[in-house]
C-alpha cells in the first residue's frame, strides 16, 4: 500500500452485468489493494449491488474493532477484500447463474422457454441460487447500524431496483438495505419471480439505473465519482442475427438510464462554470470511469450467465489489471478534475 497520506475521497457507482460483475471484484482489489481511496458512497446495481454491500461489509466489520478511522480503514480495505473473494469464489462454484432453476440444459433450453413460459411457470418455487451465497458472506444487519455521521469509514451504499408497478426506479440504502433489496436488484424478469418488499414488487435495477448517480450527488459530499462500466456503449457494425440483435437492444436499454443522468450532470457542470447556478447549491460532479464494456464484448452477452471459477477468475485478472492502469493514470486526478468526457459518452 502506497504511503501518500491521508486517504482521498471517491465516491464508486457499479454497473451491473451478471456474471461480469467479477470484472468490477478486480477493479476494487486493485482500488482496496492502494488503499489511497477513502470510499464515501457506493450505487450498485444486479452484480453491482452484490459487489457494493460486500464492499461495505468488509468496512463494517472492521469499524467493530477499530475506533482510530486510518486503522478502521486499513483493517476495512483487508476485510472488504476477503469479503468480494469470498462472494465471487462462491458464485464460482455455481457453474451458471441459472444453477437450480429446475429446467433440464437450464441454458439453450431456457433461453428458448422464456418466449412463451415465465419464471412462474418455469421456476415456481423462486429457487435463486445468488441468495445464498450473498447472505453467507453479508451481514445486513451490520450494514444497516454500521453507518455513523461523515467521518465514518463505513461507505454509504445505494441499491436501486426497478419497481413493477410505477416503472420508477428505487433506491434502497440505511435501514432498507437487505438480501431482498440486492436479489430484486438482480431480478431478471425473465428467469426469476418479482420481489416483494412492503408490499411492492420489484425487477431488476438495470431498467431505471445501472447503475443510479443521483443518490452520490445529493447524499454524500463527495464529488469525485468513479463509474466502474461493465455493459458497452458502443457497438462496431450493425447485428444482424437474432442473438445479436438481442444483446445489442439490453445494452442499449441497460444504458439508457446512467446516459441520461451523465447528461445533467454535464448540463449542470456547464451552467456553474457559466455562473448561471448558485455553487452553494448544486454541486459540480467530477465524473471518472474505467471501461470494462470494450474488454467484456468478446465474451458475448450469454456469458454474463456464466459462472464457473475459472471464468470468474479470469474476469478478475482482467479487472485488476483495469484497476491498476486507471490507478496509475488518473490518481492525482482525483479531488482536481474530471477525467471523462461526458459529453463525447452521453
Amino acid at each position: 500500500m502506497p504511503e501518500q497520506g491521508a486517504p482521498q475521497r471517491l465516491n464508486l457507482a457499479l454497473q451491473g452485468g451478471g456474471s461480469h460483475g467479477a470484472l468490477t471484484w478486480g477493479v476494487l482489489d486493485a482500488l482496496l489493494e492502494d488503499g489511497q481511496f477513502l470510499i464515501d458512497g457506493v450505487s450498485g446495481t444486479s452484480a453491482g449491488a452484490m459487489n457494493a454491500v460486500a464492499l461495505a461489509h468488509g468496512f463494517a466489520q472492521a469499524a467493530r474493532g477499530h475506533k482510530d478511522p486510518l486503522e478502521a480503514h486499513r483493517a476495512g480495505c483487508e476485510l472488504a477484500r476477503a469479503t468480494l473473494a469470498r462472494l465471487w469464489e462462491g458464485v464460482g462454484t455455481l457453474g451458471s447463474l441459472t444453477w437450480g432453476i429446475p429446467l433440464p440444459g437450464a441454458g439453450p433450453l431456457l433461453g428458448m422457454m422464456s418466449h412463451w413460459l415465465s419464471p412462474y411457470q418455469t421456476n415456481p418455487l423462486d429457487i435463486n441460487p445468488l441468495r445464498r451465497v450473498l447472505e453467507r458472506e453479508v451481514d445486513f444487519e451490520a450494514l444497516a447500524s454500521a453507518r455513523a455521521p461523515q467521518s465514518s469509514t463505513v461507505p454509504q451504499v445505494f441499491v436501486c431496483a426497478t419497481n413493477v408497478r410505477t416503472g420508477r426506479g428505487e433506491i434502497f440504502t440505511a435501514k432498507r438495505l437487505s438480501a431482498d433489496a440486492v436479489m430484486a436488484s438482480a431480478c431478471l424478469p425473465l428467469l426469476f419471480k418479482a420481489v416483494e418488499i412492503d408490499g411492492e414488487h420489484y425487477w431488476d435495477g438495470g431498467y431505471s439505473g445501472n447503475p443510479a448517480l443521483h443518490p452520490l450527488i445529493y447524499k454524500t459530499d463527495c464529488a469525485d465519482v468513479l463509474l466502474v462500466q461493465i455493459n458497452p456503449i458502443e457497438h462496431q457494425g450493425v447485428p444482424d442475427s437474432a442473438s445479436e440483435i438481442m444483446e445489442r437492444m439490453n445494452e442499449v436499454t441497460f444504458n439508457a438510464a446512467l446516459l441520461s443522468e451523465l447528461r445533467a450532470i454535464e448540463f449542470v457542470r456547464r451552467l456553474l462554470a457559466e455562473g448561471k447556478l448558485d455553487a452553494r447549491r448544486y454541486k459540480s460532479v467530477r465524473m471518472h470511469r474505467i471501461d470494462g464494456g470494450a474488454v467484456l464484448e468478446p465474451f458475448g452477452a450469454a456469458s454474463k450467465l456464466r459462472a464457473d471459477l475459472a471464468f470468474v477468475r479470469r474476469l478478475f485478472d482482467l479487472g485488476r489489471a483495469a484497476g491498476q492502469d486507471w490507478l496509475q493514470a488518473h490518481r492525482a486526478d482525483v479531488g482536481v478534475r474530471t477525467t471523462v468526457n461526458i459529453a463525447d459518452n452521453a
